[in-house]
């Protein structure tokens, strides 16, 4: 390990207070990056997406539960895999406690993966996950929003993968999608790939690309809607995430 400068305790606040200012420059770069994230053009969702999960067979619409946003985590598990990709099980558990919080907060967080949906219960149940996953199995989903991919896409290893064509890795790739529905339409708000998804992770890293944002009064007053896990409004508490 190579041997750090010592200091006295002053030096050091001076040099820690040097450093801070060039972390708070970061954190308002981040936000300014956020807002304009939540400017981006969204595009209408028109084909009839059918999914399958602990509920049956449900829309796009469905995976809402009542909610106006929607964040589908692209979760690599693929047909006849014997465990899900081990860096979305990482990212899967730091999330896990994080989406009583965003259903209380308009929105919902569900995975969506492409194998069938048995063999998708049953690695849930091995993790003790409590968030919803669903497979996407037989429908275009996984392939439309560019997390899976083709025979040919190996054969000529090449693929569409975080916005460009690269070199083929996987038939499965991570990554998150967020979705806006008002009374009549779906829309498709953001997506993000590979090191990006890293960023987004915790409850504020996911309302900052969500189309209301964190959508709480100016200052990141935790006490207007936050509450203990275990305090919100029972009818608003997803079965989901009951203990």
């Amino acid at each position: 390990m190579q041997m750090h400068k010592i200091v006295s305790r002053d030096e050091w606040l001076m040099a820690r207070r040097e450093l801070l200012a060039r972390e708070k420059a970061l954190l308002r770069a981040n936000d300014e990056l956020r807002r304009q994230t939540r400017e981006l053009p969204w595009v209408k969702v028109d084909k009839p997406y059918v999914f399958e999960g602990p509920n049956g067979k449900e829309t796009l619409a469905d995976l809402f539960a009542g909610r106006s946003q929607l964040i589908v985590k692209h979760f690599m598990l693929g047909p006849g895999w014997k465990e899900g990709c081990v860096g979305c099980s990482f990212g899967a558990d730091q999330v896990d406690g994080s989406v009583v919080h965003l259903m209380n907060h308009d929105v919902m967080f569900v995975a969506v993966s492409r194998a069938p949906y048995p063999e998708i219960a049953a690695f849930h149940a091995r993790m003790g996950w409590r968030f919803k996953w669903v497979s996407s199995f037989g429908s275009d989903f996984n392939f439309d929003y560019n997390v899976s991919f083709t025979a040919a896409d190996q054969a000529r290893g090449k693929a569409f993968y975080n916005f460009d064509m690269g070199d083929y890795m996987s038939d499965e790739m991570p990554g998150l999608s967020v979705f806006y529905k008002d009374a009549h339409d779906i829309f498709h708000t953001y997506s993000v790939f590979a090191r990006g998804s890293e960023q987004v992770g915790g409850v504020y890293g996911l309302l900052d690309v969500t189309p209301h944002g964190r959508n709480e009064p100016s200052g990141g007053n935790l006490t207007s809607w936050v509450r203990h896990h275990d305090r919100y409004d029972d009818l608003a508490r997803p079965a989901c995430c009951e203990d």
